[in-house]
């Protein structure tokens, strides 16, 4: 079977697409580009609502996230929800007109980290808005079928596209043993550490305590599952000794603090991206045997994420302060500048 060629409402598929795209530091243009087509196993999805992550941030202000170093024009965007509208081959066209929310990378599924089902190691994969593969301001992409995750009628298009940084949610709470009852320090109020207070509470942590030096971003993290919060400019967190910390600031002296926050055995998961290099606590860590680990994406947290949205256990939905279509994205991506925003989301169509 070729790639079917047309929409759920009978239109023909466009030749050409508008994208934007980052050519260089803080520059962005409108390009034409031709609509891609679905290979083996992929389908093409219109594009609906794109969130704006902090990497695509950097990328636009600095060129580079660690490693990875913008050298050629990219589109940035890889929190995406979309419908649907055609399919290559090896791909039930029943799928046509589904909504979906992406999960927005294709490992080559051969490696030994694939294998062992850490598909997020693939040191051959190409990843969303990761130089070089292009992401998703844009009206269409092709993603690989299985990455396509169907969504319910529950969750909204903007929720869908958040389902990926739940995704970081989720995964640091699987890596920080977090069970019904645990007590859970987490640095950092921004997206990333809201969501994560959300997914803590969901997978069951009777105490959530948020860190944050910014009074409005303590109150948010209040109104999305937090317990209790700490100013880290006057208040110490050493003495809580609990069972989890997540750090979702990269700040170094956040970081050390988390750790002297642990109880013995207590495990810590460095979800942040901030300073290259960090001083540790030697002795805090062995003396107390904690176990220091991180979070590079995710494996197999759509349909979990897809729940937890559509049973009411996480709200997506509120975290949206700003919106911006597709001639606007350099907008949204200096939304960050607002103390008010949180999370931004790009119309792509």
């Amino acid at each position: 079977m070729t790639a079917a060629t047309s929409v759920v409402a009978g239109e023909t598929l466009p030749s050409s697409m508008r994208a934007s795209v980052l050519t260089g530091a803080l520059k962005i243009s409108m390009d034409e580009r031709a609509v891609p087509t679905p290979a083996l196993h992929q389908v093409l999805v219109h594009v609906s609502k794109v969130g704006v992550c902090g990497s695509d941030i950097h990328y636009y202000r600095e060129g580079r996230v660690g490693p990875f170093v913008v050298d050629a024009p990219l589109v940035l965007g890889h929190e995406l929800s979309g419908r649907i509208v055609a399919v290559g081959e090896g791909v039930d066209t029943s799928r046509i007109g589904e909504r979906v929310a992406v999960e927005p990378q294709k490992p080559c599924r051969l490696c030994s980290q694939c294998k062992a089902g850490r598909y997020n190691l693939c040191p051959f994969m190409e990843f969303y808005a990761t130089p070089p593969i292009d992401g998703a301001f844009c009206e269409y992409v092709v993603i690989e079928s299985d990455f396509a995750h169907a969504v319910p009628d529950a969750v909204s298009d903007e929720a869908a596209a958040l389902i990926e940084p739940l995704s970081v949610g989720i995964a640091a709470s699987r890596k920080a043993r977090i069970v019904p009852g645990s007590r859970v320090l987490i640095a950092g109020a921004g997206p990333i550490g809201v969501i994560a207070t959300q997914a803590a509470r969901a997978f069951g942590a009777a105490e959530v305590i948020v860190s944050d030096p910014v009074a409005e971003r303590r109150a948010m993290a209040m109104r999305f599952g937090a317990t209790s919060t700490i100013d880290p400019m006057t208040e110490d967190s050493r003495p809580l000794k609990v069972d989890a910390f997540v750090d979702a600031c990269g700040i170094p002296r956040a970081i050390v603090s988390g750790l002297e926050s642990l109880r013995g055995a207590g495990v810590a998961v460095l979800v942040g991206t901030g300073f290259d290099e960090v001083s540790m606590p030697i002795p805090t860590i062995m003396n107390n045997e904690l176990v220091v680990t991180s979070v590079f994406r995710y494996t197999d947290t759509w349909p979990l994420g897809a729940h937890l949205v559509a049973s009411g256990q996480v709200d997506l939905d509120s975290l949206v302060t700003s919106r911006f279509d597709l001639d606007t994205v350099e907008d949204a991506l200096n939304a960050d500048k607002n103390p008010d925003n949180l999370k931004t989301i790009v119309e792509a169509k």
